[in-house]
């Protein structure tokens, strides 16, 4: 089992520089709000995926006024420890574990996970189709190093197409060897991912049903479908006959990147029909099925991060999440709470670790 022993940031968020350690299997950040229990969970997140939960935006994780960051964790894999340090600085990220750089920072990807739960991930339920395409390309992209190789590709592509049917609205060439090479690129990287994601579907669903189950105590039937163009012929005959409203559009209409997950329940869209208590089960279902997946397949378990996630749950479900983290299927789990009391009694005698902030 992987482990964050001790964490150290600098002028990460709104810590200047500072420096926690994590004693028990689950360990509660605490203090009022404003005081960076929030960037604590994030920092940590950073240090699995070399980026921030919450923004995409590198210089948005520097504190106010500064030019970069730099975080430390102490981890603890298998019978080994290992020191990963981000650090970024105008511009510039950089990856070392035990002071050895990556040459692709990339590579850091799959060795350590985490699962982070936050308010705002209602969104995966509520929004558009390209957070649910966001969120299954993170988990592909941990355990299937060609998958995250084919999507940059095809996101690459993607670009030039765009850019070339949007030229020939200004100045129309008569060859079309260039759109020949993107629309192959495409039909090919997009063929692994298409092929990645049906078979990740497939094998993802016991997981979601069995925590739904056991979130809601089972009262509705739930399925996530994957829809793809893909479904109906391959990628380079859909290129071939959309070109003329691609040109006109001067946007690829069709491709991988069009891809969803229809969430449902007994059959009826979730977004439309279902209660807010059963999206927030279904979310929650999602993300723990997110973790148990990637304990399966990567071999060793992510550490859970749950934002200020019982202030948005009712008794029973409290208690049936509580439930759930507290059996040996679940690793370290990192928590924020403005109300440590709520906690202390929510956990009872499995009294957790605390930070106070």
């Amino acid at each position: 089992m992987n482990t964050l022993q001790k964490i150290t940031l600098y002028q990460f968020r709104n810590y200047g520089s500072s420096s926690f350690s994590f004693t028990q299997p689950v360990t509660c950040i605490t203090g009022p709000n404003g005081s960076g229990k929030t960037n604590l969970l994030d920092a940590v997140y950073y240090l699995c995926y070399t980026k921030s939960y919450f923004s995409a935006y590198q210089q948005h994780s520097a504190m106010a006024g500064t030019d970069g960051f730099r975080l430390e964790g102490l981890f603890q894999r298998g019978d080994r420890s290992e020191v990963v340090c981000c650090k970024w600085k105008q511009g510039k990220k950089e990856v070392f574990v035990n002071d050895v750089p990556y040459e692709r920072i990339n590579d850091h990807i799959g060795h350590y996970a985490a699962v982070m739960i936050a308010p705002d991930d209602m969104e995966l339920v509520n929004d558009g189709s390209g957070l649910r395409r966001r969120w299954l390309d993170s988990i592909m992209a941990q355990v299937d190093r060609e998958y995250l190789e084919k999507l940059v590709y095809y996101q690459r592509i993607l670009m030039q197409r765009n850019a070339w049917l949007r030229l020939q609205a200004s100045k129309p060439s008569a060859s079309y060897s260039e759109l020949e090479f993107y629309d192959a690129g495409l039909a090919g990287s997009g063929q692994y991912i298409y092929d990645a994601r049906k078979a990740f579907i497939t094998s993802f669903l016991p997981y979601l049903s069995d925590f739904y189950a056991r979130l809601s105590l089972g009262r509705e039937a739930v399925q996530l479908i994957y829809t793809s163009d893909l479904h109906e012929r391959p990628l380079q005959h859909w290129l071939t006959e959309s070109l003329q409203h691609d040109l006109r559009l001067q946007r690829t209409l069709r491709g991988i990147h069009k891809d969803d997950c229809d969430l449902l329940l007994d059959g009826a869209a979730l977004k439309i029909f279902g209660s807010q208590g059963q999206k927030k089960s279904f979310l929650f279902a999602m993300k723990l099925a997110q973790y148990a997946w990637l304990a399966q397949t990567l071999g060793h378990k992510p550490i859970l991060l749950l934002d200020d996630i019982f202030e948005k749950l009712d008794q029973s479900r409290m208690e049936a999440l509580l439930h759930i983290i507290r059996t040996p299927a679940f690793g370290q789990v990192l928590l924020t709470d403005t109300h440590p009391e709520r906690i202390k009694q929510a956990f009872g005698a499995h009294e957790p670790g605390f930070i106070y902030l």
